[in-house]
């Protein structure tokens, strides 16, 4: 019997790859598809593959999208997007929507005790240890969608408590790899979305080449996994050929290795416990010839500090850096603030606002609040100053 899928952000670079295995997937059958915005590519997704329930983040893209697709039901908002997760019938929720936005439809999900195939990692940045529990609470599994984490979700798979001493997630190291903080000053907007190796919408590009998506996958292996924030390590990989590996107490280490395509992770998310045929090439190691590994230049590469430091204080903290974060992407995308000025953005914010406890997921949506008002304000003054 097929297990009944449901996708949101569909639209995305996430989504069209999991649109593509679904495809070869006989066992897998679309419920519903969700976006924030590409309505039109969503309709077009929804006639593809027979879905008739799609809902749409944005409302005026919603309101278009209702007006010219009348072969199904278009949900409309953030509560759209929670009743799609909570109507559909699904067996397995894709999350792959970008940002904050995410954490509502990951806890509707975990909620009902549906799986989660997780590619959101802001929902666990955000709201980490409220998500972990919500899900050992309903039994819902959380499978992993990044790479780096879905590595280590099959290096862990059946270790004994004990047996692992470190996770390390490697990293490509961007577009900026090798370059100091002077010469990041006067980086363009074009060259920060040139990734040398994935190809990913502007926000999680722009997170690359600040080395905070690493910051952000640093907290998501603490609560995936259980891990303590000083049992993982992060090393610059430009080859992308390692995803991730561990070492063991008995001095073994053991890597996941593949070419860089997500399909494969995707694929073995929505298959999760099984494995299917994936279309990439077998891996050739002599053809490569060599794999590198160096330290990551935190000098350079502030958010990395930043975000263990958030991590390590708790709390709100993380929901903090993460927001402070999202406006000061958008800002340096819409060319309003400077490369370096993202970490300084991100590190006033934090200064601003000092962690308090997290009671309540209503309490992340205060400090999420708050912190995307002092974040936009830094970014204004840092525009009049420019």
């Amino acid at each position: 019997m097929a297990r009944r899928l449901l996708i949101l952000g569909s639209t995305g670079s996430i989504g069209t790859q999991a649109l593509d295995i679904v495809g070869r997937s006989p066992d897998l059958e679309l419920v519903g598809l969700s976006a924030e915005r590409s309505w039109e590519a969503l309709v077009e997704q929804a006639a593809e593959h027979g879905v008739h329930r799609i809902a749409l983040a944005d409302a005026d893209a919603g309101a278009r999208a209702a007006e010219a697709w009348t072969d199904g039901e278009v949900l409309v908002g953030a509560e759209g997007l929670v009743r799609l997760v909570i109507e559909s019938e699904a067996d397995l929720v894709l999350n792959a929507l970008v940002g904050s936005a995410g954490l509502g439809p990951t806890v509707a999900t975990l909620g009902e005790g549906i799986d989660l195939a997780l590619a959101n990692k802001e929902s666990l940045v955000v709201g980490g240890e409220l998500v972990m529990q919500l899900a050992e609470a309903t039994g819902a599994r959380i499978v992993p969608v990044d790479s780096e984490h879905s590595a280590l979700h099959q290096l862990l798979d059946g270790r004994g408590p004990g047996t692992v001493d470190r996770l390390v997630l490697t990293a490509s190291g961007g577009p900026f790899r090798g370059r100091s903080r002077a010469e990041l000053a006067d980086v363009t907007v074009e060259e920060a979305l040139r990734h040398p190796t994935w190809a990913m919408g502007g926000k999680i590009t722009i997170d690359s080449a600040t080395l905070m998506n690493k910051g952000l996958e640093l907290i998501e292996a603490h609560h995936l996994f259980g891990t303590p924030y000083e049992a993982i390590d992060v090393v610059v990989h430009a080859q992308s050929i390692v995803h991730s590996y561990v070492l063991l107490c008995d001095g073994a280490a053991l890597a996941h290795l593949g070419y860089p395509d997500m399909r494969v992770p995707i694929s073995y998310a929505l298959h999760h416990p099984e494995r299917v045929d994936v279309p990439v090439a077998p891996l050739d190691l002599a053809a490569i010839g060599a794999l590198t590994f160096e330290p990551v230049d935190q000098e350079a590469f502030a958010c990395l500090r930043l975000a263990r430091d958030a991590a390590r204080a708790g709390g709100t903290a993380p929901c903090v850096l993460n927001a402070a974060n999202e406006i000061a992407v958008h800002a340096f995308l819409g060319r309003r603030l400077d490369f370096l000025g993202i970490p300084a953005v991100i590190e006033e914010t934090l200064d601003r606002l000092p962690p308090q406890p997290v009671r309540a997921f209503e309490s992340l949506y205060d400090a999420d609040r708050e912190a995307r008002a002092v974040a936009a304000e830094l970014v204004e003054t840092a525009g009049s100053r420019a």
